[in-house]
């Protein structure tokens, strides 16, 4: 497998979550950040997003269930691939996360944990679906995230709720390859 996003969160473990253009327009301009998670846009405006990303020479990753005007079928991660540049997709569907392993793009299966069912969802799928990354959220309780990122054999991205350095640290402490974050803050540290 190409070794791009391994290589790009080893150099900056904090990837931008952009959530609008103001958001994308900053995280372009931060040289450090090297991986950005699109969590915004449409079928219509996808392109345009993705290039602004590329031509910062960054890592652009697809939230497919956020863009407006996708289906939570595959053809949706075929359309992605057939027409932007992106490198991969993130998703919350396994179905999703298959077809974007069989289209050759990078794969992140994102878990909400809500209770201890939640754990062994991850554990069953992780084996089923085979996606590159797995991405927890919230990302702020290190304790099971130590205990999700033992028991894993996919590399873990910690999300959601990572507002500080204490967070990010404690999530990195913990065993994560990296951190998703949409704060402005944390990506400048």
């Amino acid at each position: 497998m190409d070794n791009r996003f391994y290589e790009a969160v080893e150099a900056n473990p904090v990837i931008a979550s952009v959530k609008d253009m103001k958001g994308l327009e900053e995280c372009c301009g931060i040289k450090d950040i090297r991986v950005i998670f699109i969590l915004f846009g449409d079928i219509c405006s996808l392109k345009g997003i993705i290039k602004k990303i590329k031509d910062a020479n960054k890592i652009a990753m697809v939230h497919i269930d956020l863009i407006t005007g996708l289906s939570s079928k595959e053809v949706s991660v075929d359309f992605i691939r057939q027409n932007t540049d992106a490198d991969g997709i993130i998703s919350t569907k396994p179905a999703l996360i298959k077809r974007g392993k069989d289209l050759g793009m990078f794969t992140i299966l994102r878990y909400f944990l809500l209770d201890s069912m939640s754990l062994e969802i991850i554990k069953q799928q992780e084996y089923m679906v085979k996606p590159d990354f797995i991405e927890v959220l919230p990302g702020v309780m290190p304790k099971i995230i130590k205990k999700i990122c033992r028991a894993s054999k996919v590399p873990i991205i910690a999300g959601g709720l990572i507002t500080d350095k204490e967070s990010v640290m404690g999530a990195l402490s913990a065993g994560v390859i990296a951190v998703s974050t949409t704060n402005h803050d944390v990506w400048k540290m």
